[in-house]
């Protein structure tokens, strides 16, 4: 690496000239009062992010004696309470407040809807994340699993007819017509201000006729027609030359569905950036958006094309005046937590800088350019949602980073808004404190069962051996935790203010079991839930015109409150029935999933895959997935339920398995050609064999070090 010295940093040349040529130029910033604050700032903090990152492992300790001590056996729930006082774990909560965050853009405050999650590093994903604002209700039902039957080659009319009427039974269900059904309607026009839908001859009209909000074309042969449910958007395309809308009887080409409200550009468990090389292509990417200038040259069935990001779309509403809506889902950033460090720059003792600083700050001078041309956010806010954060005093140590920042950029205080993911269990457990500690800025919360059960695991791994994988979503912490986390949402003032949101969707192929069980997160009171992709999000936006999911938050308010010693219920497995065979099943599901999702990380530097399991379904596979496989097995080792040779024999068979499944590749290198030389295949043995010691189980370390010792063999 060659650096550039600048005060008191080693900067890594490549983000030094990214930093002064490309992000500063146009802020009204010059490069020398930035690295002069940015400095300042960095030293400032670094100490105490170093402090906090020791406290978790201090507490961590006092944890595992106090099982070790109490030899894995039941014990009083009160007294757990008390000693998880006693060590400052848990947190008395004070007096009731709520939130006061202000200019929160309408995505997040006002309207429900299915929110993305993208890798910030590939430039094409990022796009169609941010475009994935509306997407064609007839091609995600066309290419998914939701409509019975192959697809086959060409056009599948009978198929096509399908997806027509599963449509218009939606239609009838949320725009419902007086008198009739969109299966007969023959003709669509606009008479005055209103909507005219022609059955038989007759006309008839919306039973709730101000879900018609605008037009396209004339009245009488309007092009497009704009309907509004729950705050969400369906533009229905009428096209007599396409090939769909000539053969329908009221030439219905189409229906574009307003899908993912917003999307977070993730820079942390879906990306593998372990260098200034790395993370400059990350916040490229971040700026092209904030810019509205991204752009990735592309080729489908032959043919080259650019794409770039969507323009805003344009209608005229009923009582003629104009009507613009967004274009684009709105863009929340996700930096990296408080753990990891980057080498690309060095700090004055000859430390790393911590990484979350450093995301903090470049994510945040990106974002000053949408504050100008509004590209993104409306109301001048950026959004960083940060993850992995353990407890109150850390979340308030982000406020203090985000002031920080604030007054280096010279920007109102509280512009940077602040997303808190509940992923750990201290965060969970004292969710009221720590959203205290952000109530001018906080935007959203949700809830991660995966990273939120790796820590689960590894924080109560002294106890004993966990149950397995597949009985977490049955255990009584898991629903007592999602919850708690709207209620102590709704308790703070969250509904109509900031997202409650829920956890993603992890089997992209899987849609039609998706359609039959999403429905449950805004019934449960959530106004953003994850999907995998764009089609997803289509889909998934369904669910949120059949269900008011603010109707629904005022009746959560009345239930009866989730409670602490039910999430405080440790996941402890009871092993009399264990067979041989279950044990090896399910070490070699975990194993399969780790390597899958691992030789990619390590040596394509691909964060975020989907990874055939052991049935060969397709998930999606992150750094929070692999944290639960890795301390799984970790814990069963500790355990005695396995042994190491018997780990590293399943291992090696499931890494010959993950070797055939990529075979296609042309990419890939096989594990078991070389075991002993597979850099993939050592850092998969050592989240196992070494993932007791990993801080808070966390996978990042040992994946940095290994991504970047192949990086260097290369």
């Amino acid at each position: 690496m060659n650096y550039i010295e600048k005060n008191n940093l080693k900067i890594d040349s490549i983000l030094f000239e990214f930093i002064n040529k490309e992000v500063i130029p146009g802020t009204d910033i010059t490069p020398e009062d930035f690295w002069k604050n940015f400095g300042k700032t960095v030293h400032e903090l670094a100490p105490t992010n170093k402090s906090l990152i020791e406290k978790r492992e201090a507490i961590q300790k006092k944890i595992d004696d106090w099982h070790k001590k109490n030899g894995g056996k039941d014990f009083n729930k009160e007294q757990y309470i008390n000693f998880l006082k006693s060590i400052s774990y848990i947190i008395d909560a004070k007096e009731d407040f709520k939130i006061n965050t202000s200019n929160v853009d309408k995505e997040i405050s006002s309207i429900a809807g299915p929110q993305l999650v993208v890798p910030v590093d590939n430039a094409r994903y990022a796009l169609n994340a941010a475009n994935a604002r509306w997407g064609s209700l007839y091609d995600a039902l066309y290419g998914t699993d939701v409509i019975p039957g192959e697809k086959g080659k060409g056009h599948n009319k009978e198929r096509a007819n399908k997806v027509i009427s599963y449509v218009r039974e939606f239609l009838d269900q949320v725009f419902s017509i007086g008198g009739g059904s969109w299966k007969e309607i023959s003709k669509i026009q606009i008479d005055g201000d209103e909507l005219v839908l022609i059955i038989n001859e007759k006309k008839n009209y919306l039973k709730n006729k101000k879900q018609f909000v605008g037009f396209n074309g004339e009245k009488n042969e309007p092009h497009s027609v704009l309907l509004k449910n729950n705050n969400l958007h369906i533009d229905i395309i009428i096209d007599p030359k396409n090939m769909i809308g000539k053969d329908d009887k009221a030439n219905i080409s189409d229906f574009i569905i307003e899908s993912a409200l917003s999307t977070i550009v993730d820079n942390e468990d879906s990306v593998a950036a372990v260098d200034a090389e790395d993370k400059v292509k990350c916040y490229r990417n971040w700026l092209g958006l904030m810019k509205g200038d991204l752009k990735a040259n592309m080729e489908k069935n032959g043919k080259k094309f650019v794409r770039k990001l969507n323009p805003d779309r344009n209608y005229t509403a009923k009582d003629g005046t104009k009507i613009k809506l967004h274009g684009r889902a709105l863009l929340l950033n996700r930096n990296v937590g408080h753990l990891m460090t980057s080498p690309a720059i060095i700090l004055k003792d000859g430390s790393e800088i911590p990484e979350g600083i450093m995301d903090a700050f470049i994510s945040t001078l990106c974002a000053l350019h949408d504050f100008k041309n509004k590209n993104n956010s409306r109301t001048n806010s950026f959004y960083i949602v940060k993850p992995k954060m353990h407890g109150p005093e850390e979340v308030a140590f982000t406020n203090t980073l985000f002031e920080k920042v604030e007054d280096a950029l010279g920007i109102k205080r509280y512009s940077i808004k602040v997303g808190i993911m509940d992923e750990e269990r201290r965060t969970t457990i004292n969710l009221k404190e720590c959203i205290r500690q952000v109530k001018e800025r906080i935007v959203f919360i949700n809830t991660g069962f995966l990273d939120r059960t790796g820590d689960e695991m590894h924080t109560s791994f002294e106890i004993g051996p966990m149950i397995f994988k597949g009985e977490m979503k049955k255990s009584i912490w898991l629903n007592s935790y999602e919850n708690w986390n709207v209620d102590i949402g709704l308790s703070c003032g969250f509904s109509g203010k900031a997202q409650i949101g829920k956890g993603m969707w992890a089997m992209p192929d899987k849609m039609k079991d998706m359609m039959d069980q999403k429905i449950g997160h805004p019934k449960s009171g959530a106004n953003c839930a994850w999907v995998p992709s764009p089609t997803a999000a289509t889909l998934h936006a369904m669910h949120y015109h059949k269900v008011n999911v603010f109707n629904e938050q005022e009746k959560i308010k009345s239930r009866e409150k989730a409670k602490l010693k039910d999430i405080l219920e440790i996941p402890k497995a009871d092993r009399a029935n264990w067979s041989v065979e279950d044990i090896n099943r399910e070490l070699e599901n975990n194993a399969q999933g780790i390597l899958g999702y691992v030789v990619r990380w390590i040596d394509q530097g691909v964060g975020c895959s989907k990874v055939p399991d052991i049935n060969n379904i397709g998930l999606m596979e992150d750094r929070a997935t692999l944290r639960i496989s890795s301390q799984h097995i970790a814990n069963w080792l500790h355990h005695g339920v396995c042994t190491k040779d018997q780990v590293m024999t399943v291992m090696k068979k499931m890494a010959t398995i993950v070797d055939k499944q990529n075979q296609n590749d042309p990419n890939y290198k096989k594990m078991s050609n070389d075991f002993d030389g597979s850099i993939a295949f050592s850092a998969a043995c050592d989240l196992v064999f070494k993932g007791r010691v990993q801080p808070s189980g966390y996978t990042e370390p040992l994946l940095h070090q290994k991504r970047l010792e192949k990086k260097a063999s290369i």
